[in-house]
């Protein structure tokens, strides 16, 4: 069943062409993701299909009889409203019954009296009539998983975070049939992705999404479109398959336009010949021609993000953290956390939303101060902070005259130097953009502006706060690299997981109440052992709790009687310790593979040998970890 047709799209800003006729259609069940560079038209195309934007020419039609609502990168409210009534200003009457419940009974809960009683009493009825407890109840789950607890503060006094959440919220909510979505990810920590994944893939929606998150391309869709020098290109498949495919079609077009570029060559020396036998030459043979002579130069030049700067020598002593401690009142935030840092090392920092961490990387930049402890830095360090509060941009300014503020000539790593137009080029800001005001660069070209900023200052130590927000998927690659060689300490906060898993060697854990865990490992084995830990947790308390139903004696005694039931022998030991080797190295070797299979590799036979490999590591994962789990639970 069709719910979407877009016929012929095309658009523009002023000679900025976006796409050219582009056509694509969303069926029941699709969850398709949308991909394309920076400035691409990605965000356009949304707004244009949700009617916020007028397209130049070409078509947009719905199926009449479903529901579509749209969650934008900056979602718009009263600002007067509280959140509870932003959240429920619906037509849905079943949600409004749900609503119309909540109030009853939280006035009941406050002032008991027949009009409270009654008020209840019918909205009870209203919410048995419409069988609305159930929608209650994903109301519930909904706030409760996005941390949204401040129904009763106005809007007007939230932050950027707190508005997409609560627009998450409502979208989430209302549940429509076509749910359209520009980076739904930005502002949630990885729990509340990694739950909003398992949210979207076991609900009966169709779904058109734009983001950055490689790994929740993969999990939540099942079609890739991509928007690639004003064309679509449609990928029937995750993400994965969107990267091995891709390499395909572009490999048979460089094939093709050598085919072309050759044949026009030919054909060149036969049209500048002139035959003196004839005074004309073959009309369908000059068509022809052209025909291929546009083939052969149809391959815009692909421009490449080059990162490449001079980055300060790192002297012996780096950073140095000792036993410092921050709170707010009496919630604290890190608690006697001591830290030696080492050249070279590359850190994530993880945790909930508002559990620390922007505040941790204030407190290393000096820009805060602990309550006690010291934080030493080394004589040699120049920080570079990509901050989330940073990205404040002059915007009537001109996109050179914010490089040229900091300097007219950068020096690069090789020695040489770079005027600021140059580097400009290098970072894809063509001449015609490097001219305009900053006001008119899209999200993530500000954010590209800002990292390059961050970088000619030639840092030797990089602090990244969320640096994934709003940059494409190209840029973020690149940008990896970057990092991968960078010689320098990198301390990252970021909630693509992609990102992580390929950049750190291992994590600072903020577990909240000021713990903060030294994790060895990038962020999907954190993921795996904690889980292990979870379900051996569970399953203890399970044990107990059947212990002391049956024995009726206090808990610690039956944990005493469930854990002295006997002990590990040396033997277990031993393979306990060999698991936890096995797995960490199982893990290292499904990550590489992945990273093979995502690099864009053509062969066939190699891609299909990769992706056995990955199903084997992934089966023998599932076997080392329950019995890793069996012998935990003995322990």
């Amino acid at each position: 069943m069709n719910y979407l047709s877009a016929e012929l799209i095309s658009k523009a800003f002023g000679a900025k062409k976006l796409f050219s006729k582009i056509s694509f259609g969303l069926n029941q069940g699709q969850r398709i993701g949308l991909i394309a560079k920076n400035g691409a038209g990605k965000s356009t195309l949304l707004k244009i299909i949700t009617g916020e934007e007028i397209a130049d020419e070409g078509k947009i039609t719905f199926r009449n009889d479903i529901t579509v609502t749209y969650l934008s990168q900056n979602p718009e409210f009263n600002l007067n409203d509280t959140v509870e009534e932003a959240i429920y200003k619906t037509d849905n009457i079943v949600l409004n019954a749900v609503r119309e419940y909540d109030f009853a009974l939280e006035a009941f809960e406050l002032e008991m009296n027949d009009k409270t009683s009654t008020r209840l009493e019918k909205a009870t009825e209203a919410m048995n009539h419409l069988d609305a407890w159930q929608i209650e109840s994903k109301v519930k789950e909904v706030l409760q998983r996005l941390k949204i607890a401040f129904l009763h503060k106005k809007i007007g006094l939230l932050s950027g975070g707190q508005k997409k959440r609560v627009a998450l919220a409502k979208v989430l909510i209302d549940e429509p049939q076509l749910l359209i979505m520009d980076e739904p990810t930005n502002h949630l920590d990885v729990e509340m992705i990694e739950w909003l994944e398992n949210y979207l893939v076991n609900k009966d929606l169709t779904l058109l999404v734009v983001t950055h998150d490689r790994y929740f391309l993969d999990s939540v869709c099942n079609e890739i479109i991509e928007i690639d020098n004003q064309k679509l290109f449609t990928y029937k498949g995750n993400f994965q398959y969107y990267v091995e495919k891709k390499a395909e079609r572009e490999g048979m077009e460089n094939s093709e336009i050598d085919k072309a570029k050759n044949l026009y060559k030919r054909e060149l020396e036969w049209v500048r010949k002139m035959p003196r036998a004839r005074g004309t030459k073959s009309k369908s043979r000059v068509d022809a021609f052209y025909d291929v002579k546009d083939k052969a130069f149809s391959k815009k030049a692909d421009e490449k993000l080059e990162l490449s700067v001079k980055m300060n020598r790192l002297g012996k002593k780096i950073l140095e953290l000792e036993k410092i401690k921050k709170a707010f009142g009496d919630i604290k935030i890190i608690n006697e956390f001591s830290y030696i840092f080492k050249k070279g090392e590359k850190i994530g920092v993880v945790g909930k939303n508002g559990v620390g961490k922007s505040t941790f990387l204030n407190m290393v930049m000096e820009l805060d101060k602990p309550d006690s402890g010291t934080i030493s830095t080394g004589e040699t360090i120049i920080y570079g902070y990509y901050s989330q509060e940073g990205i404040q941009l002059n915007e009537d300014k001109r996109v050179i005259e914010v490089v040229k503020d900091i300097a007219e000539f950068i020096p690069l790593a090789d020695g040489s130097k770079l005027s600021a137009s140059q580097l400009l080029t290098r970072f894809l800001f063509p001449a015609d953009i490097q001219y305009s005001f900053v006001s008119k660069l899209s999200g993530g070209e500000k954010r590209r502006l800002f990292l390059m900023t961050v970088l000619i200052k030639n840092p030797n130590f990089l602090i990244l706060d969320e640096p994934t927000n709003d940059l494409d998927i190209v840029t973020l690659s690149v940008l990896e690299d970057f990092l991968t060689n960078f010689q320098g300490c990198v301390l990252i906060v970021t909630h693509d997981r992609y990102f992580m898993d390929k950049l750190v060697d291992h994590l600072f854990v903020f577990e909240g109440n000021g713990v903060v865990r030294d994790y060895p490992g990038n962020y999907t084995e954190y993921r795996i052992r904690k889980d292990m830990e979870d379900r051996a947790a569970a399953a203890g308390k399970t044990e107990i709790a059947i212990g002391e139903s049956k024995a009726n004696i206090p808990i610690v005694k039956s944990s005493e009687s469930a854990t002295s039931k006997r002990k590990l022998s040396s033997k277990e030991k031993r393979e306990y310790d060999q698991l936890e080797k096995d797995i960490a190295k199982l893990e290292v070797e499904k990550e590489m593979l992945t990273e093979k299979l995502n690099s864009g590799i053509s062969n066939h036979k190699e891609i299909m040998e990769c992706s056995e490999q990955i199903g084997k590591i992934i089966e023998a994962l599932e076997t080392k970890g329950m019995r890793w789990l069996e012998l935990s639970e003995i322990m």
